[in-house]
């Protein structure tokens, strides 16, 4: 939190709980305590419209109800409500940036109803329990920064029986495609390994001291980097092989916390339309606002982050590249089995793991007799 003058921290509300961990505000909280950072998820009007219709679209379902937003950051999700007719909504947010939150409340003439919070959500206490938990949880192949721990933990603590998660679903999807990204990677892999050879010299020449026993674990470094880390694209549809496959979907009302932090496993098959090679998977997400089985939405909106002729959203795609691509024809059906997990260093990123055989009745089904393994860091 802000402090005053005499040092003592700023209080937003009477309801302020505690700041995040050090370490994990570091890895994460940080960057969405700026403006500029809440500035470019705002303009991603696909994101911003997205909840904007789930939530001005239904009114019916938010008037005169009682509304937590979840990582309220800018405060917007927390205006929305208040402007389709909520009696109150609480605006959780563990940054500072909930200073600027309150700030644009009381601008929007909102302030009667929001009532800003700063503080983690493990940490706060409401006085009422709530009808609608609003959130913009979702990271990079959705899961990737692990708010939805959050939201699962306000659902829990906070939401009403019968009450409505906005969003209520999600699914991630992937997808074969052909890209120049496999070979681009391994063109900055050997520029790499060619500038640490030009390096190398340098240290014997300059300073007589030889650095060649680093070599290997700098060489299994930086293929760590280029061949095994998926990368964010802005994927056009006319490079998809085939049609996306969602491998893993979720009723956000009934998810467990214990079942969203285990290791995801899924097996699923893509199914080729066009000829290999394969140079990548190209993974994405998408929500939807439904509502709950007591206050259904009126007028269900979907949110998708797919490959679009139109440009991306923020979250992109998460692109998977292929070393070596795989080969096959059309018709031919890709079996992929999937491993999804929290990564050791830092449990906000992921680790993923997939298994992959060409079936079919081509050449290339034959000489896929054992799946070839493949794995990536999400950073």
């Amino acid at each position: 939190m802000s402090a005053n003058p005499d040092g003592k921290p700023t209080k937003v509300s009477e309801l302020d709980g505690e700041a995040p961990e050090s370490t994990d505000f570091a890895n994460y909280f940080c960057t969405y305590a700026y403006i500029y950072h809440q500035k470019d998820m705002l303009e991603d009007h696909k994101r911003t419209g997205a909840y904007y219709q789930a939530v001005l679209s239904n009114k019916r379902q938010f008037q005169g109800k009682v509304v937590l937003d979840v990582g309220t950051g800018s405060g917007i999700l927390a205006i929305f409500a208040a402007k389709a007719g909520a009696k109150k909504v609480y605006a959780v947010e563990a940054t500072n940036m909930a200073q600027h939150a309150r700030n644009l409340v009381e601008h929007n003439k909102v302030g009667h109803i929001v009532e800003v919070i700063q503080g983690t959500i493990e940490s706060i206490s409401l006085p009422e329990k709530v009808d609608i938990i609003i959130s913009e949880w979702m990271g990079y192949f959705l899961l990737r920064e692990s708010m939805l721990d959050s939201v699962l933990v306000a659902r829990d603590r906070f939401l009403a029986p019968g009450g409505a998660l906005y969003p209520s679903h999600a699914a991630i999807y992937m997808a074969p495609i052909r890209s120049n990204l496999a070979n681009q990677r391994t063109g900055e892999f050997q520029g790499s390994m060619e500038g640490w050879a030009e390096f190398l010299q340098e240290m014997q020449h300059y300073y007589q001291v030889s650095l060649d026993c680093l070599s290997d674990a700098y060489r299994s470094e930086q293929k760590d980097y280029y061949h095994h880390t998926s990368q964010w694209t802005d994927t056009h549809p006319q490079q998809l092989l085939g049609p996306a496959a969602p491998f893993i979907k979720y009723d956000l009302h009934k998810l467990t916390l214990e079942e969203l932090k285990a290791p995801l496993k899924a097996e699923f098959v893509l199914h080729m339309t066009d000829g290999g090679p394969v140079d990548a998977l190209c993974g994405f997400f998408d929500v939807w606002f439904k509502g709950s089985e007591d206050n259904p939405t009126d007028n269900e909106i979907r949110l998708t982050t797919g490959p679009d002729p139109t440009g991306a959203t923020h979250w992109g795609q998460q692109t998977f590249p292929l070393h070596p691509p795989i080969d096959c024809a059309p018709n031919d059906k890709l079996r992929v089995s999937i491993e999804v997990t929290r990564r050791a260093d830092n449990q906000r990123l992921l680790a993923v793991k997939a298994a992959i055989s060409v079936e079919g009745n081509s050449i290339y089904a034959e000489q896929s007799k054992t799946p070839r393994n493949f794995r990536w860091n999400i950073e």
